[in-house]
């Protein structure tokens, strides 16, 4: 899954001329954002974004949060520093920085990244590992988005169920595409067309799906997926992880 890869504006809005504070605030937070890595396309200007990055508004503070934590946590339990992960992950020190300590929201394909170079699977980034029965509201389940918007992938199975799969399902807008890079070495991705078309890319091969079509492929190589059709498609992916 990989993530939503055309960049969103991060300019920020016009100065309010009731207050100076007001827009001295708005001045501070955009040249914090101006800050962030040109590197690192993946980070969005601001917490306040977060309906383009990590989801929608409600809730996206909470699964910054959890992000933040388990990065760090998994990241000493591994004994690596920052610039350690950002050698395996491609993600400079200072985005990943930003992400520790909550300052930004980072979009699907960047947490794709760094699971990736921790050797994690994705949902241990995003989620709460529990024992027992799990179960997983519709209500509660975060969307993450693309950095353009146009991919969103909500999860539909409890983070920490399993370490070696999760379920996602996606939804890519009307003549769109999102290429996603290599994940780690041994994944495999199910893909079943719920609604309108697919057309998968993964090195060298293209293959176009419909309705009630699926796909099997090895996801630890570059692929895409794109939308040929005039309208949202719907997708379930299931990811696979070796072990």
């Amino acid at each position: 899954m990989a993530a939503r890869k055309a960049s969103s504006s991060s300019s920020s809005p016009a100065s309010s001329p009731v207050s100076s504070a007001v827009s001295s605030s708005r001045r501070a937070s955009t040249s914090r954002a101006s800050r962030a890595p040109a590197s690192d396309p993946e980070l969005a200007s601001a917490p306040s974004r977060a309906s383009e990055s990590l989801g929608d508004d409600l809730g996206a503070a909470e699964l910054a949060r959890r992000v933040a934590e388990n990065l760090r946590r998994k990241r000493k339990a591994r004994g690596m520093s920052l610039d350690d992960l950002g050698k395996a992950s491609g993600v400079s020190r200072a985005a990943l920085s930003q992400v520790e300590t909550v300052k930004t929201n980072p979009t699907v394909g960047l947490l794709w990244k760094i699971a990736v170079g921790l050797g994690v699977p994705f949902a241990d980034l995003i989620g709460e590992a529990k024992s027992g029965t799990s179960v997983l509201r519709r209500g509660d389940a975060q969307v993450l988005r693309s950095l353009d918007g146009k991919l969103e992938s909500r999860p539909l199975t409890p983070a920490g169920a399993s370490p070696l799969v999760e379920l996602y399902e996606l939804r890519l807008a009307a003549r769109a595409s999102h290429t996603s890079e290599a994940h780690a070495p041994g994944t495999h991705e199910f893909l079943v067309v719920l609604s309108g078309s697919l057309r998968l890319r993964v090195d060298e091969e293209v293959h176009d799906l419909l309705a009630g079509d699926s796909v099997s492929f090895p996801a630890d190589r570059p692929h895409v997926y794109e939308n040929t059709g005039s309208s949202e498609a719907r997708y379930h992916n299931v990811i696979l992880y070796e072990r």
